[in-house]
């Protein structure tokens, strides 16, 4: 299908997750007298190459990655296609300084990003399309609509508020087309996991553009008695309205069933006391049942060449609904543990509005590329939960060593009811100054407003909290040649605290600021690059216990993160795909009433890296094919704040291969954990710690028509 140069360049912003560009205006969109003439859409970006030269995500504006006085990391749908990766979990070891965290049994995605994660409730901050997607809680991402996952390291307060300081991810969807492609891929593996998954785009007329992407799932786990199933539906509209208005509706329906999954426990500090598929909850509880759907809608208008307005409104609902059985205290025989049963019903109900103007400019010689924009959000959280005490003289005792389920249930008792509401508004301004060829500046600050409540529905006591904050940064990016630049830049961010002091008064915000130097490479072919980056974080008003009431906690205490990153990736030559880093993170607490300062921040390895290569050719009838390995390192880590056990450093390996023995047809073999390695992926406390998964293989088919 041919079309004109508009929807040329809307597609190929959209593909990109990004505002249209300047190539829009009225000669564009008739395809006269613009050189362009007619462009025939190909469907997708070009996908060979691990690297993406330029991003919208870190400045909400299409920048070239070696202009931004920051580390942004771009896994790109080549490298999730060659990882097979099916869950954001599969790719986030292929970044430097990303780390696991607790991840509430299994059930949501938790990161940090050099050394600092979020709260129970909502975990880092992470991105769907430059909306805040993870308040309240979420399944685990699907990766079946990503199109890329993008990395962007260090505060990002000045332009998405509230959010934790060591990074952000974006999560970019795929965007429909208006030249017709399908394609279906079926997967079994080992520990009995089977997948299929469709991805279909195309025109319904000239104007509207659509794609479908959805996929299901069963599979079993290294652990025993574990098995989750799964449904996912992703729709995407794009509606040409006229030759400067495009809108756009994107959706996501999840529905995931999986027992709640503590893991092992640590005996006298040895967490390789247990076999890692030793199931320490109760069968007879059954699945926690989660439903999540993110909806957004977008309306993007080109004034002219050089200016555009766009709004977007995003809304999220989602359930969590189960019983659980839970490790509380391992006895002093070393082989009885107490348990607690638990039933959560949780509910939560967050939109968000955006609206913003951007446009391009010259004072003199200096060029200007100018944002502002207006943010506000609603946010409704609902938790009850029921809960036996086994202090209260019902243990549910169960032996670590030989287990024996089936025992009578007790019935839990109600134990927590919350409502909580937030009002958050805000106000940023951005400027992208152009002071010579070779220097780059980058200037910015948000203001916000935050307003909640918290009501205790057994107690009947309300906390609210009022409270704001400004966070600005400042870059400047040196091109010493097309292919390298330096940059030197300062951030401030913050984060409200949730709860209240003895007082009953609300907590001040956590208040972050960072500094951060590097030097990047582009290859001249931009195929090929790497960033290294040196960065300073320093976190205040970190909740720490109150020496008069210690009950009660205040917003007193500071954790401290230093390191030196180092990621590389792309295409070199005609054959190779190449991803590495290396990461050095310092993350300790720097101040607490209770921990010792130097104290190592929970699941924060000091030295990680990862190293993934493929080579891609073709066979005698020209069929492409490839074959690949890579090795993941992650340094020893603090298994829980008080520093009582340590997680082992751990090496695993990976094999892949693929043949596309029909110009519609796919088959790929991918084996992860190689060799089998025992490791631990996180904890939360001795009693909580998730081992990594055995060594599995998946194969796979994909079929495109």
């Amino acid at each position: 299908m041919k079309i004109t140069a508009l929807r040329a360049a809307v597609l190929g912003a959209m593909a990109l997750g990004q505002a249209p560009s300047a190539a829009w205006g009225a000669d564009a969109a008739r395809g006269e007298d613009s050189g362009l003439g007619e462009i025939v859409v190909t469907g997708e970006n070009p996908r060979s190459s691990y690297r993406q030269a330029i991003t919208s995500s870190a400045t909400r504006t299409e920048t070239p990655l070696q202009e931004l006085p920051q580390s942004v990391q771009v896994i790109s749908r080549q490298l999730i296609d060659d990882l097979g990766a099916t869950r954001l979990d599969d790719v986030l070891l292929y970044v430097s300084g990303v780390a696991r965290q607790n991840n509430f049994g299994g059930l949501w995605d938790n990161y940090s990003i050099r050394g600092f994660s979020g709260n129970e409730n909502g975990g880092m901050n992470i991105l769907w399309n430059g909306f805040a997607s993870n308040r309240g809680y979420a399944p685990p991402r699907d990766m079946a609509d990503v199109e890329s996952v993008d990395f962007l390291k260090g505060p990002a307060a000045a332009l998405y508020g509230n959010s934790e300081p060591g990074g952000t991810i974006n999560v970019v969807t795929k965007k429909p087309q208006f030249k017709a492609a399908n394609s279906l891929d079926l997967s079994v593996g080992t520990q009995d996991a089977y997948r299929a998954a469709f991805d279909s785009t195309g025109a319904l007329n000239s104007e509207l553009a659509y794609r479908l992407n959805g996929a299901m799932e069963n599979k079993g786990s290294t652990r025993d008695h574990v098995r989750s199933s799964r449904e996912f539906f992703a729709p995407a509209f794009t509606w040409v309205l006229g030759d400067h208005t495009v809108l756009n509706y994107e959706a996501e329906f999840l529905r995931q069933k999986a027992p709640l999954d503590r893991g092992i426990v640590a005996v006298n500090g040895n967490p390789g006391a247990l076999p890692v598929s030793r199931f320490l909850g109760e069968p007879a509880d059954g699945d926690i049942k989660m439903e999540n759907q993110n909806q957004l809608l977008t309306l993007e208008h080109r004034l002219d060449d050089n200016w555009h307005l766009r709004t977007g409104i995003f809304h999220k609902d989602g359930s969590l609904d189960g019983y659980s059985t839970e490790a509380s205290s391992l006895r002093a025989d070393n082989a009885t543990l107490w348990r607690q049963r638990r039933y959560r019903d949780y509910t939560w109900h967050d939109t968000s509005l955006q609206a913003e103007v951007g446009g391009k400019f010259q004072t003199g010689d200096v060029g200007h590329e100018i944002l502002a924009g207006v943010e506000a959000g609603w946010l409704t959280l609902d938790q009850r939960m029921l809960r036996v005490n086994p202090s209260g003289g019902a243990p549910y005792a169960i032996n670590i060593n030989d287990p024996v389920y089936g025992q009578a249930q007790p019935v839990p008792l109600p134990n927590t009811a919350t409502s909580e509401r937030q009002i958050s508004s805000g106000l940023y301004l951005q400027d992208q100054l152009s002071l010579s060829p070779r220097w780059k500046l980058l200037a910015g600050i948000r203001a916000d407003a935050f307003r909640s409540t918290l009501a205790n529905l057994r107690s009947g006591v309300t906390t609210r909290q009022d409270k704001s904050a400004f966070s600005p940064r400042l870059g400047l990016t040196y091109l010493f040649t097309p292919s390298w630049s330096a940059y030197a830049s300062a951030s401030k961010s913050f984060r409200p605290n949730t709860g209240s002091d003895a007082n009953g008064n609300a907590f001040s915000p956590e208040t972050a600021r960072a500094g951060e130097i590097g030097l990047k490479f582009q290859s001249e072919d931009k195929r090929s690059g790497a960033t290294l980056a040196i960065f300073d974080i320093t976190k205040q008003n970190v909740l720490t216990a109150d020496p008069a009431n210690p009950a009660f906690s205040i917003a007193a205490g500071e954790v401290r993160s230093k390191g030196v990153e180092l990621d590389v990736s792309g295409k070199l030559g005609r054959h190779w795909r190449l991803s590495g880093n290396l990461a050095y993170t310092d993350a300790y607490v720097s101040k607490d009433n209770t921990l010792a300062a130097g104290a190592r921040l929970v699941n924060i390895p000091r030295t990680s890296g990862s190293l993934l290569a493929v080579y891609d050719s073709a066979d005698e009838h020209g069929m492409p094919y490839g074959v690949g390995g890579g090795v993941n390192y992650v340094g020893a880590r603090t298994g829980d704040q008080a520093g009582s056990f340590t997680l082992p450093a751990y090496v695993t390996a990976r094999a892949l291969a693929y043949w596309q023995f029909t110009p519609r047809m796919k088959l790929s073999l991918d084996v992860n954990n190689l060799f089998n390695k025992r490791y631990y992926a996180s904890s939360y406390s001795n009693l909580w710690i998730m081992p990594g998964d055995e060594r599995n293989a998946t194969l796979a088919l994909n079929v495109k028509f």
